[in-house]
């Protein structure tokens, strides 16, 4: 099912839910004080029009205009940029990637050198795992 089909089909069961509402509401409101249903129809009446206002707004975007004012407009935003807003984002992750990559690289370097500099020391390796070796320490240096 492609996307099309599949949204219009959302749109006609949004038409028939309205409509099998609408007729509810309507059959409701033969039983109101006239007063009310007139206040009923005119919040009606309101909240279509906000609806119908809803859906031809257009984006609002802020321009700079000659003279380095802001301007606020209604526009419509080409497929492109909003391809290259998405420009930011990947740099950042980008970004992140090659952080930590760094500081990955850093740690296996430290790494090695602390190895190198324990099998280039006098003491030998086994010496470490000996009991003693703490005692050895916090002797003094000769």
């Amino acid at each position: 099912m492609n996307t099309r089909n599949g949204s219009h089909a959302g749109h006609t069961l949004e038409a028939r839910l309205a409509a099998t509402l609408c007729a509810g509401l309507t059959q409701g409101t033969q039983a109101l004080p006239h007063d009310v249903a007139s206040r009923l129809r005119f919040a009606r009446e309101q909240a279509l029009a906000r609806a119908g206002l809803a859906r031809q707004a257009a984006v609002v975007v802020v321009t700079a205009a000659p003279g380095g004012a802001a301007v606020l407009g209604r526009s419509f935003v080409p497929a492109w940029l909003r391809a290259v807003s998405v420009l930011p984002l990947l740099a950042l992750l980008a970004g992140l990637v090659l952080i930590d990559h760094w500081t990955s690289r850093e740690q296996v370097l430290a790494a090695a050198n602390f190895d190198t500099q324990l099998l280039a020391d006098d003491l030998p390796p086994a010496a470490y795992t000996d009991p003693g070796f703490a005692q050895y320490l916090k002797s003094p240096a000769p």
